[in-house]
């Protein structure tokens, strides 16, 4: 690796701790809160493209699960992958891998690798892990999830039109 994205990867990784320092909003029927951190995913894939993107978010959960305070409301350790959102944490490292390999130079394209990426990956590892945790079937999981998707779409799209003009302006 360069030192250009050395730096980069430190510096995105460093965004994705910050977004997830904004205190989580529980929700009273899932035991996964709505955070920010899933727009720090989709920001370094689209920026930073896979592997770059997938670099910052792998170091994060590293971070994470060594033990420093990251994660949303301060948790931290090997514990919280025995957790209900432990699936979706580590499903955000293929998310930002999947989402910077399916970027592309418009905003519609950077939108639909967000949602992707970002969510249906994320989702699909994140899902049965939190059935495998916690006992509830595969379809009422699905179906309390359901709530962070319109979130998640806000998300996709202002990471889409950030990510897009980032990526025109080529500073990575």
């Amino acid at each position: 690796m360069k030192t250009k994205d050395i730096a980069l990867v430190a510096l995105f990784t460093a965004m994705v701790v910050v977004l997830s320092l904004v205190p989580p909003m529980p929700v009273p029927w899932v035991p996964v809160p709505i955070t920010l951190q899933t727009f720090g995913v989709m920001l370094a894939g689209l920026i930073l493209g896979p592997y770059r993107g997938g670099l910052v978010v792998g170091l994060y959960v590293l971070i994470a699960l060594v033990g420093l305070p990251v994660l949303p409301g301060g948790r931290a350790g090997l514990a919280v992958l025995a957790g209900p959102t432990g699936g979706f944490l580590l499903g955000m490292i293929p998310g930002a891998f999947v989402v910077g390999l399916a970027a592309g130079a418009s905003t519609l394209r950077c939108f639909l690798a967000a949602l992707l990426g970002g969510v249906v990956v994320v989702y699909a590892i994140g899902v049965p892990w939190l059935v495998a945790v916690t006992g509830m079937s595969f379809a009422k999981a699905a179906l309390a999830v359901a709530v962070f998707l319109p979130g998640d779409a806000i998300k996709a799209v202002v990471a889409s039109i950030v990510g897009q003009r980032i990526r025109r302006l080529n500073l990575t």
